[in-house]
């Protein structure tokens, strides 16, 4: 029996994306799997809350460690930059007694200086990122147990906690109304890009979907926008964080997506030789994405700091693991060059989603980590079976490079389009 033509499209979009939207599939498995499993307590309006509000920070790091892997590097010292800036915010506002409007820029100004130091030595001295970020999470690990004495400190001003534990206003009884009205917002935002991205691919002669598929696509992403707004307005509507998170991942995906700059980034991944020999600043550019890295990671150390109330000597620990656990899993390649905003924000998604569920159904923290190691490797196996896969495909005479996936060719980087 021949397939639909519709069938048929189907087929190709899922063959063709595989790449962009597995991980988004194994998401929905995974929560499928575990709603089932905590018998419904996953999908409460309070315990999508709760893993919001709990992976703040690793969704924070996640985008600024994409950037950093898309460019063909690595950053070990993220979970101890997030200690010692978050050690020495405290010990600003609690000690010395300034105020957090202050003591913040402060912060990011730190969290920028200390990636120019580790973005330094990698661009400019050519040491390996493993190497020197190796080096920087002893040093920040250790600086830490200095300011802090080897104790917590804490705790911080009440205005400083509203930015882990707090919520946007409501101004109506029942339902935050303010929350459906932007997870509306958001809908309409994401449906306008998915179209962009339609017009553009035709504009420029590449494969895109048919014109019912992204109605259908859009439609879909209406949905679960609402229904993921509606449990939030159910609750208390949005956290604080959760602006914050939203603020980052549009802006980081307009960088990554429409910006000369963002094109550079994956240049400098796909082949620093090339990229260099078309006329970008392979050092700088490389140098700036540790910048950008040094400074998220300060945020998330307020974050982290806030949400504890506390600065304490082991804060961050392991944050670097997640981080780039949330990379791998959400499409970055291991070679460089290839990787998205949202697929960071997927795969740190599925790793607090298993935590969260596993630690519902009382799972201990051995098995947890046993399971999320092999997620990983299949995510990574997954990686270099699809590299593989596209190769084969490319080994009959084509032999460009394409943008969908986010491999920009080295030439188009100097201000034009992909």
């Amino acid at each position: 029996m021949q397939s639909t033509p519709i069938l048929r499209t189907l087929g190709d979009m899922v063959r063709n994306n595989a790449r962009q939207y597995g991980m988004v599939i194994a998401l929905a498995v995974i929560v499928v799997l575990f709603q089932i499993l905590t018998g419904g307590l996953l999908l409460q309006p309070l315990n999508i809350t709760n893993i919001i509000m709990q992976n703040s920070y690793v969704l924070i790091l996640a985008v600024g460690m994409m950037l950093v892997i898309i460019t063909g590097h690595i950053d070990l010292s993220v979970g101890s930059v997030v200690a010692f800036t978050g050690a020495v915010s405290t010990v600003l506002m609690t000690s010395l007694g300034l105020p957090p409007l202050l003591v913040v820029p402060m912060a990011l100004a730190m969290g920028g200086l200390i990636g120019a130091w580790q973005g330094f030595w990698i661009a400019y001295v050519r040491i390996p990122a493993f190497i020197v970020t190796l080096a920087g999470m002893l040093i920040f690990r250790g600086l830490t147990l200095v300011v802090l004495g080897g104790r917590s400190i804490g705790p911080l001003p009440p205005s400083v906690r509203m930015w882990a534990s707090g919520f946007i206003p409501g101004f109506t009884e029942g339902p935050h109304v303010l929350t459906l009205a932007l997870g509306l917002a958001g809908s309409a935002a994401l449906v306008w890009v998915q179209w962009q991205v339609r017009s553009r691919s035709l504009h420029y002669g590449l494969p895109t979907a048919s014109a019912a598929m992204t109605a259908a696509k859009s439609a879909a992403t209406v949905l679960v926008v609402m229904l993921f707004a509606y449990a939030l307005a159910d609750y208390n509507g949005i956290p604080i964080v959760g602006l914050l998170l939203l603020a980052l991942i549009v802006g980081y995906s307009f960088l990554m997506k429409s910006t000369t700059a963002g094109r550079r980034i994956y240049a400098v991944g796909g082949s620093e030789k090339a990229a260099r020999l078309s006329g970008v600043k392979t050092k700088r550019t490389t140098f700036w994405v540790f910048v950008n890295m040094g400074v998220l990671s300060a945020l998330a150390g307020l974050v982290f700091t806030a949400r504890l109330n506390a600065a304490t000597p082991g804060a961050g620990e392991m944050f670097e693991l997640d981080a780039i656990a949330a990379a791998f899993i959400g499409g970055a390649s291991a070679s460089g060059g290839v990787g998205t905003v949202i697929g960071a924000i997927v795969g740190a998604l599925v790793m607090g989603v298993m935590n969260n569920g596993m630690s519902i159904i009382g799972l201990g923290v051995d098995w947890q980590q046993t399971i999320k190691g092999l997620v990983l490797l299949a995510a990574v196996a997954f990686d270099i079976y699809n590299k593989q896969r596209v190769g084969s495909g490319r080994a009959g005479g084509r032999t460009g490079a394409r943008a969908p996936d986010g491999r920009v060719p080295a030439a188009a980087c100097r201000g034009g389009r992909a």
